[in-house]
């Protein structure tokens, strides 16, 4: 086909899109269904409501095909478990006994089994539920939702695409399973999983599939030989298959490197890839390897993961390049829109001037129609888009929002002096010690405490003004009260004030720090049912006033027990925001760091003996590719160290993080020179606290033992079996005991009994190390 000819073709389609609803009445309908409030053919009826509304409102926007399978009661990864038949032994009982009751016992678990594992989406804040495989892991297949939901959109007259997670990507994210070598590779199950999914793509084709989406984004991370080889034989074998549908690859968060003559060799008829970012090396890699003649090219220049309005003209220039390389190139994101908000036009608190630089999935969607519209009719047909376009960017260039002076000479002044404490660990550890007095195996918890509907609706009431600042002050005092109550009757060591008045540990910070806008209706799935909403960091970054002192200082005048201060840090803080993409990352960290160095140091002046800087998503913003690493976290701890290193020897400081792969940085988490770390360790198996202990790691650490993603309570037998099992690798002198994360999204009688427990479980093995 001529380069005409493939312009001339071009369609606009996407990956995937968010799934939970205008007004998140997914999230609403399965937790009614949890609680015994909504049945389970009403849940069912909600979510088919949904994709149906989703998909007609995609075709109405001019998208010529649109994706099915991609929605999700809680995670695809599970979704892909139960198609492919690698249920956990020990929920098989309860799936065969009820199938949608068991699908959420492996994302949440029950009083009595444990739920799977729960890990980062590769450099996402979505978490996914980790497969379980082993050596007699049998699969079968199961299509019934894929070719359910295909029939669905079909029946609706739409040009329909499944979307799958491949099975490379599969088995590289699956872990062996509890009571497997913890040496077996997962990966060498491909030939018994490749029929599986041959399977599906025949039901698939049965239903009416023309084409099949298969994702593949483990394959933009560096891979050994003996994966690729794996990739290229998977892709052998399914593009060999006499009865399949037209196969499309896609891969998406970083450029293909390596995989991309695998994959351009496969017998597959298309490849989705990603142009953005860091991935738009992937349009220099495809020229280099000959292009995809006679193939689709799915083309994701419009970005899925960011907020802010794309560059039309400088994406209509990189599809013109790729016209050249392809049989026909359709315009896409580059990768699904479950990783932004539904609609930026549900935004009334943010100045219309600004809300003209931001995209969320409806907008980003039509960013993607007028991309194919250009490419195929010629931009003389866009021209006012372009032009809106061209303003709207200038607009925001040129914004006093995005530049303050002050802000930008501070940061430049920072040395290298600013970025260390006092003394070394090793010679503060003592003056800590002296100053707190606490235990052998100190408890704590790592700072949130269940935000009730009571705390809820206050803050429902201030904002509608049926209570006044003092009214809904008093409540979040009265709240405080409480929480300090119990914990000192539980016999906590290190309190914490619970967090009553934060909605949630970026917003929070961000709606009370200039440079940054809070949106109402930007929710984005997390896991499951747990949606946050990203601020979004349009400009330079200062405090004009303290954020947390106040209520840290109360809490601290109710007990005579060390409360932690707690702040969020400032790579979590780009991290789980919408970040700037005018400036580098590290430019930005800086600035936030020392936006929070400012109440590091209040705290401490105000008496705080402890304050914990989080970041959870230090591990997760880890670039895929390890040659990109070093600089990243050069920066990225430098920021920490820069937060806290104005404190003096005997102010402890902490830091956590929660849900990643903690193995690839622990030397970077050695570089913090944190005093304290707590971390995730109940799903796991305590297996970071391995990790730890094979790096030498010097310092105090609180590898959790109660897992408060799953509404089980641990006994206090359990939890003394998990801290056993920590201290084979840390020494009882440098072990603390905490949950693995906070406990907002948890309710209180849970709560209650779960801290009971864990505090019941340090006394028992500190009594077993004194042997008494």
């Amino acid at each position: 086909m001529t380069t005409k000819s493939a312009a001339a073709a071009a369609r606009a389609t996407v990956y995937g899109y968010p799934r939970q609803g205008r007004n998140r009445e997914l999230k609403k309908a399965i937790e009614g269904y949890w609680k015994g409030r909504v049945t389970a053919d009403a849940l069912r009826d909600t979510a088919a409501g949904l994709r149906r509304d989703t998909w007609e409102q995609l075709a109405a926007a001019g998208l010529h095909e649109v994706p099915t399978g991609d929605f999700s009661y809680y995670d695809h990864v599970l979704d892909t478990t139960v198609m492919v038949g690698a249920i956990p032994a020990r929920h098989r009982a309860a799936v065969e006994e009820d199938a949608l009751a068991g699908y959420f016992a492996m994302a949440r678990g029950t009083q009595e089994v444990a739920p799977l594992e729960m890990t980062k989406w590769f450099d996402t804040n979505y978490h996914y539920l980790v497969p379980e495989l082993g050596p007699d892991t049998v699969f079968r297949a199961d299509s019934a939702k894929q070719v359910a939901e295909l029939k669905e959109a079909l029946a609706l007259g739409l040009t329909a695409r499944p979307v799958l997670v491949g099975p490379v990507t599969y088995l590289l994210l699956a872990k062996p399973a509890p009571g497997v070598d913890p040496d077996f590779v997962p990966l060498t199950l491909l030939d018994r999983l490749l029929p599986v999914y041959a399977e599906v793509l025949a039901d698939l084709r049965a239903a009416g599939a023309e084409w099949v989406q298969l994702d593949e984004p483990a394959l933009v991370q560096d891979r050994t030989p003996a994966e690729l080889n794996a990739a290229e034989r998977a892709y052998r074998d399914l593009g060999t298959l006499p009865d399949r549908p037209q196969l499309l690859v896609a891969s998406y968060f970083d450029r293909l490197g390596e995989a991309l003559p695998v994959l351009a060799k496969a017998p597959v008829e298309g490849l989705a890839l990603d142009f953005t970012g860091s991935a738009a090396a992937n349009l220099g890699d495809l020229a280099a390897v000959g292009g995809l003649p006679g193939k689709r090219l799915v083309a994701g220049v419009v970005d899925g993961r960011n907020i802010w309005v794309n560059d039309l003209e400088k994406s209509l220039a990189a599809l013109g390049t790729l016209l050249g390389l392809a049989e026909r190139v359709d315009v896409s994101a580059s990768s699904s829109l479950l990783h932004v908000p539904l609609d930026a036009a549900m935004e009334r608190d943010i100045a219309p001037q600004i809300l003209r630089w931001l995209a969320f999935a409806q907008q980003k969607t039509r960013e993607i129609v007028t991309l194919a519209k250009g490419l195929a009719q010629g931009t003389d047909t866009i021209a006012a888009e372009l032009a809106a376009n061209r303003a709207d960017l200038a607009s925001r260039a040129a914004s006093p929002i995005t530049h303050d002076p002050a802000v930008r000479a501070r940061a430049a002044a920072v040395t290298a002096a600013d970025t260390r404490r006092s003394l070394p660990y090793a010679e503060r550890t003592g003056a800590q010690r002296a100053r707190l007095g606490l235990p052998l195996l100190p408890t704590t918890t790592i700072g949130s405490f269940p935000q009730t509907g009571d705390l809820r609706a206050a803050r429902a009431d201030l904002r509608a003004g049926r209570i006044d600042p003092a009214g809904y002050e008093e409540r979040i005092r009265t709240e405080i009260q409480q929480v300090i109550s119990f914990q000192e009757k539980t016999g906590l060591d290190v309190l914490v004030h619970g967090e009553p008045e934060r909605n949630d540990m970026v917003q929070y910070f961000a709606e009370r720090l200039t440079g940054y806008l809070a949106t109402q209706h930007g929710w984005v799935q997390s896991y499951g049912t747990r949606y946050v909403r990203p601020p979004v960091l349009a400009g330079d970054i200062s405090r004009p006033e303290p954020m947390t002192v106040r209520w840290t200082t109360y809490a601290q005048s109710l007990t005579d027990r060390p409360v932690k201060g707690m702040l969020t840090g400032p790579v979590t803080m780009l991290a789980w925001s919408f970040v700037r993409d005018d400036q580098p990352l590290a430019d930005t960290a800086r600035q936030v760091a020392l936006a929070l160095r400012e109440e590091v140091n209040d705290l401490e002046a105000a008496g705080t003996s402890v304050v914990q800087v989080d970041e959870p998503a230090l591990r997760e913003t880890l670039p895929l590719r390890a040659a990109d690493r070093p600089a990243y976290l050069e920066w990225a701890t430098e920021a920490f160290r820069l937060t806290t290193g104005g404190v003096r020897p005997d102010t402890q400081i902490h830091t956590h993080m929660c849900y990643a792969e903690f193995g690839d940085i622990v030397r970077a988490i050695d570089d913090l020179d944190a005093d304290v770390i707590s971390l995730e360790a109940a799903r796991s198996h305590m297996q970071v606290a391995r990790e730890l202990a094979a790096h030498g790691y010097p310092r105090e650490a609180g590898p959790g033992v109660y897992d408060i993603h799953s509404p089980r309570v641990p006994s206090a037998e359990e939890a003394a079996e998990l801290l056993r099992a920590g201290l084979e690798a840390i020494p009882a002198e440098r072990l603390w005991v905490n949950p693995d994360c906070g406990l907002k999204t948890r309710g209180w009688p849970e709560t209650r009994a779960s801290l009971e427990n864990l505090v019941t479980a340090a006394r028992t093995v500190r009594g077993e190390l004194s042997g008494c």
